[in-house]
């Protein structure tokens, strides 16, 4: 179930709301929570529900016996097996296939690849309980002794599937002591609004025009970068407009998750870019990855090998496939360029010569995330920088890009990936704002019943 279906919209929320606002008292708000949490996961996955209760209760008791324990010995074997089985169950269940199918090629094998489904979300909530045990590790926070509490940290269907990776220390005392307010109610139903308009308005028409541009095979130098821009604004809306509601769900609530956006396509260098895109997942991989690893107060041969390691892992976080793998050590290469020789002249240049930069580096990224055959990638790449020549252009099977709607979610997409919008949600105009948000609702609502392709990026990690 999407947040931009009317089954979501129209009954599955508005049901969850009417019950959770009866009810008085913060247990049986929790439980409730709870229940929907795990019936919104159930929608689209019935068999895998069992699969996260399972790693609720496993987790929750593992957890508790790591905070108990005394002996330092124990409780370090204790945290390594908890880590080590969150782990397992993830390459199970999403990287299986991939090492079976790399291990046949690479040998010469035949080894017979089980069917496995990928759980929707796996990457998602298994690091937000890993962020958990962790936490309860380090003493930073207490094991959870409510299990109803801890089912919903994990399970709560605003970041349940697509994020955020909220920490654990971020809401542990709002699990039991939040308080729903109408200043935060009312910033929740904007802040959505605003994610949904993102998703159905921009996202799904350029989501469109990048697939029609790309499915035909062999395309030309301008048809692979209007593809390219329009897929890095997608993916981009996609993501960050679901962000965007998932945060707004929250604030509903009374829960207070952090930003994953803050403008990435300003950004002048990649180092910025990483600063800007998927925080909640770059600040993971800092804290309990980089940082374990030594960080950068290490020799540079070591500094390299970390922010390898960090990249490689990010990329396989993504997909069970090389080109994510590729993806991210392509930017781990990037960032060790700018790091030892590239960002001392990034920032005496012109900002406009640096943002070009950032955007076409970003771009190739794409290409490479976009594409699992090697082939077609490099296909891409060599028009885009027109090594293929301008290319054969059908002009006439790119007419049908020229409609309105199309060159609107274009040119829309390009300015607010600035922010030119900023200010939306502050109290300056209040309900001349809120009169736009309405109106900027009922249009999504009319482009969700007109629309048949609504492609959601991230459901595959």
């Amino acid at each position: 179930m999407l947040f931009s279906d009317l089954t979501f919209l129209f009954l599955f929320f508005p049901a969850f709301l009417i019950c959770y606002f009866l009810a008085k008292k913060r247990k049986t708000r929790n439980i409730i929570l709870l229940i929907f949490s795990l019936a919104f996961y159930a929608y689209g996955e019935p068999v895998y529900v069992f699969l996260m209760l399972f790693s609720i209760i496993g987790n929750f008791f593992l957890a508790k016996k790591i905070d108990s324990c005394k002996n330092k010995e124990k409780r370090k074997k204790v945290f390594i097996m908890t880590i080590f089985l969150n782990i397992l169950l993830l390459v199970i269940f999403k990287y299986t296939g991939f090492l079976i199918d790399s291990f046949n090629k690479i040998f010469s094998l035949n080894i017979t690849i089980p069917n496995i489904l990928l759980p929707i979300g796996i990457s998602f909530y298994t690091f937000q309980i890993m962020s958990y045990v962790i936490s309860v590790y380090k003493k930073e926070v207490t094991a959870q002794k409510n299990i109803i509490n801890l089912g919903c940290y994990i399970t709560a269907f605003p970041q349940l599937i697509a994020g955020p990776i909220v920490r654990y220390e971020t809401v542990s005392e709002e699990l039991e002591k939040r308080e729903e307010n109408i200043t935060d109610f009312s910033y929740g139903i904007r802040r959505f609004i605003i994610g949904l308009a993102k998703k159905v308005l921009i996202a799904d028409y350029l989501g469109y025009v990048a697939s029609s541009i790309f499915s035909t095979g062999e395309v030309g130098f301008l048809p692979a970068w209007l593809g390219m821009i329009s897929y890095a604004l997608q993916i981009y809306y996609d993501f960050s407009g679901y962000s965007d509601m998932a945060i707004g769900l929250g604030r509903m609530m009374g829960f207070h998750f952090l930003e994953n956006f803050n403008y990435p396509y300003v950004a002048k260098s990649i180092t910025e870019f990483w600063r800007r895109w998927h925080i909640s997942l770059s600040s993971f991989f800092k804290d309990y990855v980089y940082i374990p690893l030594g960080g950068n107060r290490v020799s540079k041969r070591k500094l390299v090998r970390n922010l390898l390691i960090v990249w490689a892992l990010t990329g396989l976080w993504h997909g069970a496939s090389w080109n994510f793998i590729l993806w991210g050590l392509y930017y781990g290469i990037i960032l060790i360029i700018e790091k030892f020789f590239l960002k001392k002249y990034l920032d005496k240049i012109p900002s406009i010569l640096s943002h070009i930069y950032a955007l076409i580096i970003i771009i190739i990224g794409w290409v490479i995330f976009n594409n699992e055959s090697l082939p077609t990638m490099l296909d891409i790449l060599k028009s885009m920088f027109m090594l293929n020549g301008l290319g054969n252009i059908d002009y006439i099977k790119y007419l049908q890009l020229l409609d309105i709607k199309y060159i609107l979610a274009i040119v829309l997409g390009a300015i607010f990936a600035f922010p030119v919008a900023k200010n939306l949600l502050n109290n300056n105009h209040k309900y001349l704002k809120d009169t736009l948000l309405i109106i900027l609702f009922l249009i999504s609502i009319i482009s969700i019943l007109n629309s048949t392709y609504s492609p959601f990026i991230y459901f595959r990690f």
